[in-house]
């Protein structure tokens, strides 16, 4: 099949996780695939992630998918987060052309069902093989200085990267990030990804400070601009910001991935 594999990994870890933090003592966490059909070139499949945990009101459940929505009054609030993670969920299942829906009861556990479509592949073998050369692509072990102002971005982003297993330092604006650069030994971080639109500094003014300032590896840590403008001229400026590269949003992981193992090399 063809997809996105990151996507399904993170879908299914996060139901997971979650089955397994809201459930019981001697409680159980059940997780089950089947296939409902084939119609012209694409298979669909459908995950259930089910536990018998501490459940969720008929109310919370009506807003689950909503950011930074935790459950107030209910069991579930005992259980720190963010508040973002079935709304990066649902994210992810709808860039697949998915659905995911829920059914609990409170004080007996809940459900989670995720139907995703994929096309069949029918070059396994050729396929595989450009499977394998990405794989090049290893990240694993990099520190990476994260600036972007959005939550639900750098939420996103940081999944991604920590799947990759890169370690992620975040900053919500480009002070915060210049700031947090400044202020660690040098060869703290491999590389600095770097939104362009953020409140207090913005991405160029940030990374012109950084190349500005005193630090050793000032000239030698690679910077790398994140923005929705994919025009010429917006990487141009980046250029002229100090920055070694141009991606565009939405992320990318495949290219994010193609950079940093360029700036690690």
């Amino acid at each position: 099949m063809i997809g996105g594999p990151d996507h399904v990994r993170r879908v299914l870890l996060n139901l997971v996780d979650n089955a397994v933090k809201y459930n019981r003592l001697g409680g159980t966490v059940r997780c089950a695939v089947d296939e409902l059909g084939v119609k012209g070139n694409i298979v669909t499949y459908r995950f259930v992630v089910s536990d018998t945990g501490v459940g969720m009101s008929e109310e919370f459940l009506k807003r689950i998918f909503e950011p930074f929505t935790q459950a107030g009054s209910d069991a579930r609030s005992n259980y720190q987060g963010t508040g973002m993670g079935m709304r990066i969920v649902k994210g992810f299942v709808e860039k697949m052309d998915g659905s995911i829906d829920v059914t609990s009861t409170q004080g007996e556990g809940s459900s989670f069902c995720v139907v995703l479509p994929f096309e069949i592949d029918h070059a396994p073998e050729r396929h595989a093989s450009s499977a394998d050369a990405e794989g090049e692509c290893d990240v694993s072990g990099m520190r990476v200085l994260l600036a972007e102002d959005n939550d639900l971005n750098l939420e996103i982003a940081t999944t991604l990267l920590a799947d990759e297993g890169v370690a992620v330092t975040c900053a919500a604006n480009g002070r915060e990030a210049f700031d947090t650069f400044v202020d660690r030994p040098a060869g703290s971080f491999d590389a600095i990804l770097m939104d362009i639109m953020m409140p207090v500094m913005d991405g160029y003014e940030a990374a012109c400070a950084i190349r500005r300032s005193v630090k050793a590896d000032v000239g030698s840590v690679p910077i790398f601009a994140m923005t929705a403008n994919a025009f010429a001229e917006d990487a141009q400026r980046a250029h002229d910001a100090g920055m070694n590269g141009h991606l565009t949003k939405p992320i990318d992981m495949e290219k994010v991935k193609q950079a940093l193992a360029t700036a690690r090399r």
